[in-house]
């Protein structure tokens, strides 16, 4: 029988320690990354997608006449997850296209609405087709920018 023995030096020991500290909490590192998708979003915004969207008959940015959807991305992390989303109800139909059922259009604040030349307290809309604009989407640069976040953070846990 051959008995080997393996002495590790304190510095690997230790070093292997902080790194399992480190992905037994993770949180810090779902944090940044959470962070790194909330910019890949706003950055889809200011491009006006990365793949360029398919553009509106209006003025002003595309997904931008408001502002609401661009303000109300909100990111997230716990030690699980890195999350970034929207709670408004019309993100799903401009990040995955559809159709909009017909409907009637009311004004809002009371007043009337000019169409065709014509005011008119209700229109009936037919109804539209609304193409994809995900805005909810990443780049092979972004997810190099992830993947460049989780070796930093393995990195330094081996480092301190």
């Amino acid at each position: 029988m051959i008995d080997v023995t393996i002495t590790v030096p304190d510095t690997l020991r230790q070093a292997l320690e902080r790194l399992a500290q480190s992905l037994s909490h993770r949180q810090p590192l779902m944090r940044a990354l959470s962070e790194d998708l909330y910019d890949a979003v706003m950055e889809n915004f200011e491009q006006e997608g990365r793949k360029r969207w398919m553009p509106i008959d209006r003025v002003g940015k595309i997904l931008q006449q408001s502002g609401r959807l661009a303000a109300s991305i909100d990111s997230d992390a716990d030690n699980d997850q890195a999350v970034v989303g929207t709670n408004v109800v019309y993100a799903r139909i401009h990040q995955q296209g559809g159709t909009t059922r017909p409907h009637v259009i009311r004004p809002r604040y009371k007043k009337a609405l000019a169409f065709n030349g014509r005011v008119v307290k209700n229109v009936n809309h037919p109804g539209s087709t609304i193409p994809a604009r995900p805005f909810l989407s990443l780049t092979d640069q972004d997810y190099q920018a992830l993947a460049h976040t989780v070796n930093d953070y393995l990195q330094r846990a081996l480092d301190e």
